[in-house]
This record gives C-alpha cells, structure tokens and sequence, in this order.
C-alpha cells in the first residue's frame, strides 16, 4: 500500500507512531523535521505519486477542530470537522483533495489526546446539538486496521451524548466497530455513487455490494447508519439512479437509518484547475461547467427539475423528514 514511511522527528517515540512503525518494519523508515518538508515541497506530480505513495506520520498543530463548511451536513446548533489524516488510500476522479494538495502522499497525525482535548473543549464551551465530521480531508475508516482511528474516537464520543460524530466512508474497513458495543452518537455515513460511475471514477474503492454489505452488518449490529448519494453524476442511463436507490434500500432498513443526502459534483474553482492539469483527457472534468461563489459544479439542463425527479424516486423508500440536499 505505501512505499515508505516518514516520521517526524518529534513523534518518532509516541506509541501510536511505534506501533505503526513496527507495523510496516519492511519498508524504509525516514526521518524529517515537518511533515511540510515532504508533503508540501513543490514540482511533485500527484499523478504519479498516486500510484506509490508513502504514508507521513506527524503531528498535528494549530487549531485541531474547524467549523464545517456551510450546507456540509445534517442540521445542528454548531458543526464542526476536524482531520486526523490527510488525502486518502483511494483514488476518485471527482475528489477535490487531488487538486488541493501537492502530494498524494498520506499524512497520519498520531496526538489523538490533543485532538480529543480540543473537541472536549468545543463540546463543553458550545451550546445545543454539536456534529463532528470526520471524513472531510481522508476517509475515515479507510486505514483503520493502521490508524485505530475509530477505536479511540468512538469510545471518547460515548462519553459526550450531547455530541454527533459522523465517520464519512466508502470503507469496508468495519471490524473495530463491530467489536465495540453500538454507540448511539456515532453515525457511518456510507457515499455510494451509480454502479457506472462506481466503476469509471472510483478507483480502489470496494464494490457497492461490498460497501452494503458492510453497512448492513452494522444496521444490524445496532449501529446508527446513513446513505450519502455523492456526487450526483448525470449517467447516460436514465434508469442508473433508480436501480441505485432500489439496491441499497433493499439491503438497508430505511426506517433505521438517520439520514439519506444527495449532493452534486462540486470543487473550488482552483482545485478544479489544479485537477484539470493532472488528468487533461478526463472525459468527467472536460464536461460543461459554471462557476459560482468560486465552486465548480457541471453544467447540468433543468438542473433543479432533475434534483426533484432523483428526489422522489428517494421518497419511495425514505421518510422526507430524514432527508437533506448539501449545498450546492
């Protein structure tokens, strides 16, 4: 999976770094300063990269938690995200990350107990119902068995009922929940997009039979589960949504699951340029865009009557009241 690792000098002893470390023994281990020094150094081609990254252990410094971005999520007094990795083991065509950062490679930050320290702090100084998204910048689970990830967060969480954590996935990578006892404030949101697109764009992601299977296991275990149709593609068949909605509900209960999104294809104009140079003869980036706000989303005729038609073939399985659009 990685061609190397790096370490920072700093972390080097953390137990979480030594375990990983130990983990990957056959591979080089390096040492640097900053994770900045390998991860932000310029004339790296991502592209490339991709195909052998090397995974960066660090430390994570500044501020550990944000607010979420406007329109991210389900409704909720304060919405925060925080990211204990950045990029991801996957490789989709439409992600954004490939056009923010310079390097595929895979930062981890290990100082979990600093990011749990500054999510208590939001917890206890915020007011109402607070979310914490945790699939904004990685994928969640996706390097767990690696990260332990979910198995320190989720248990920390438990603690705070007045708190949501989200672990935003297209992961298979299941066990570590399926150990713990279900906890009510954590939520597996699975993304799925159409079997055609799963296909051409989302490369190294498990199948969508693998990725049900998986939240089906957890539905079952008592876990709370969510469905995230993202990102919304035009497909030339007229029937790929419908026999999309049709499988997944089929294999869900939809009377248990906390929510079901859609949201459309949508990437900071820069990033967009970004990833435009690295793949010029992708058929996905070369369709017909419009920019707003500095967001990229494809051009789309009757965009809005398209939406509500995708909308009601969804309102055959789910209750509405469960349901929200991200924004645009």
């Amino acid at each position: 999976m990685f061609s190397a690792v790096y370490v920072e000098s700093e972390v080097r002893d953390h137990p979480r770094a030594q375990a990983i470390l130990e983990r990957y023994r056959d591979l080089a281990h390096i040492e640097c300063e900053r994770f900045g020094q390998i991860f932000n150094r310029k004339a790296q081609n991502f592209r490339m990269q991709k195909q052998y990254p090397a995974l960066i252990l660090a430390r994570k410094h500044g501020r550990k938690v944000l607010p979420a971005p406007a329109g991210y999520g389900f409704e909720a007094e304060q919405s925060h995200y925080f990211s204990h990795m950045l990029n991801c083991i996957y490789d989709c065509r439409y992600c954004f990350l490939q056009g923010m950062y310079r390097s595929a490679h895979c930062v981890l930050f290990v100082n979990y107990e600093e990011f749990a320290a500054s999510i208590g702090q939001n917890i206890a100084t915020g007011e109402g119902k607070q979310v914490f998204y945790s699939g904004y910048d990685c994928d969640s689970l996706a390097l767990e068995p690696v990260s332990g990830f979910a198995e320190f967060f989720v248990p920390f969480f438990a603690q705070f009922p007045q708190a949501v954590l989200e672990l935003r996935t297209k992961s298979t990578q299941i066990s570590s929940l399926l150990q713990m006892a279900p906890s009510p404030n954590c939520i597996v949101a699975m993304s799925f997009t159409t079997e055609a697109a799963a296909k051409r764009w989302e490369q190294d992601v498990p199948s969508i039979e693998k990725r049900l299977k998986a939240l089906a296991r957890l539905q079952d275990a008592g876990w709370p589960v969510a469905v995230r149709f993202e990102p919304l593609l035009p497909d030339p068949d007229p029937n790929a949504h419908a026999a999309l909605f049709d499988r997944v509900f089929s294999r869900l209960d939809p009377d248990r699951l906390h929510s079901t999104s859609t949201g459309l294809f949508r990437m900071p104009a820069d990033y967009f340029r970004n990833t435009l140079k690295l793949y010029p003869d992708e058929p996905l980036l070369a369709r017909e865009t419009q920019t707003r706000n500095g967001v990229v989303t494809l051009q789309q005729p009757d965009r809005e009557a398209w939406l509500a038609n995708l909308e009601t073939m969804l309102f055959r399985h789910i209750d509405p009241a469960s349901y929200y659009r991200c924004a645009d």
